[in-house]
């Protein structure tokens, strides 16, 4: 492949969070590449079982420690001496939030103080893009998409703890990195779906889970809207966001950029649900009321111009794609278990060619 500018064919590449969903997927595509690719994640990952599934393994170099661990980090800094950083290891979830705050600030927080002073401290570093989320605006429940320069705010702890991750970004910037040859920015994204997402009390594994024990679905709050997307999609957003900052340095330099689709392919969890259902013979879903920690915000809409003015870069796939290669991709596995590794290679290979005929310029040859 020579996507991106075929920026990061032979650079050292290090990925925090590599055995999580998105990360696994990026540690894949960037082999695919000809990175030369390692991770950083926790010891103890039985509910990701990607690093395996993808036989990343054998392909990457697998550093294992806690993101809040300065010293054990700092070290796989200085012996692997990465060219490019992608820090995606986070405590992921907002009802978990609510169940460990305080681990949830931890490692949200410092876990991103720690990558940046990391950064800061090895000058082998060229660019670093750091991925927050979409939750970290203050949430007002507006019809429209918010944009980069809106109000950050959080009304839970997950949300909290990533709008306090940007601050820190911009600290860092301000105070270390504006004067050194190293460029960063953040990329906020969320609701992403796709293949490989083992995550629980999350809409589409959750679904996974019992459907493929011929169980019912219950779902809390049907009617909530999001900007589903498929995973791939922000992906190749972070992608060309560390391949722009390479080439265009100082002129990015410390910016935040929303991913996502556009705004008329928003669509209800119901509605979600229904088009899963579609694609997967006998499944079922109903809905529940609510209990335990407050609910999620029903509304949530990004505005993604800036990516596209900026970047030039827009999602390529409609909702029903971002579906039909999710649910592929999960009946696969239920029927199969095996070649999961080049099934999500084939998968990345048609985004590709979709992206290239739409004339991204990613993707442009």
């Amino acid at each position: 492949m020579s996507e991106f500018g075929d920026i990061y064919r032979g650079r050292r590449v290090l990925i925090t969070g590599h055995t999580g969903f998105k990360g696994s997927w990026l540690s894949l595509w960037l082999n695919q590449l000809g990175a030369e690719v390692a991770g950083y994640a926790l010891e103890d990952q039985k509910d990701f079982p990607n690093l395996e599934m993808f036989d990343l393994g054998s392909c990457i170099k697998d550093f294992r420690g806690d993101i809040c661990d300065l010293e054990r980090l700092s070290k796989v800094f200085e012996e692997f001496k990465p060219e490019f950083v992608f820090h995606l290891a986070a405590q992921a979830l907002v009802l978990s939030s609510h169940d460990r705050p305080v681990a949830t600030f931890e490692t949200n927080v410092m876990g991103m103080v720690n990558v940046l002073e990391c950064v800061r401290n090895n000058p082998s570093v060229d660019v670093a893009v750091l991925i927050t989320s979409d939750k970290v605006y203050q949430n007002e429940e507006w019809c429209w998409g918010y944009r980069e320069n809106d109000t950050l705010g959080g009304h839970d702890p997950y949300s909290g703890s990533k709008s306090c991750a940007e601050h820190v970004v911009h600290s860092y910037v301000k105070s270390f990195l504006a004067a050194t040859s190293t460029v960063v920015a953040t990329a906020r994204a969320g609701n992403v779906i796709g293949g490989g997402d083992w995550a629980m009390n999350r809409i589409v594994p959750d679904c996974v889970r019992a459907w493929s024990e011929e169980r019912s679905v219950k779902v809390r709050s049907p009617l909530a809207t999001r900007p589903w997307q498929h995973v791939l999609e922000p992906l190749s957003g972070y992608l060309w966001l560390g391949s722009c900052l390479f080439e265009k340095r100082s002129k990015l330099d410390g910016e935040a950029f929303n991913f996502g689709p556009a705004q008329e392919h928003d669509r209800s969890v119901g509605e979600l649900l229904e088009a899963m259902v579609e694609r997967w013979p006998g499944a079922e879903w109903e809905s529940v009321s609510p209990s335990g920690p407050p609910e999620e915000a029903m509304r949530l809409k990004l505005s993604c111009d800036k990516a596209l003015s900026v970047l030039g870069w827009h999602a390529v796939l409609d909702f029903e794609e971002s579906v039909s290669l999710t649910a592929d991709w999960y009946r696969y596995w239920n029927t199969n278990k095996k070649g999961m590794a080049n099934y999500s290679i084939s998968q990345i290979a048609e985004y590709v060619r979709k992206s290239s005929d739409r004339k991204l310029a990613w993707a442009s040859k």
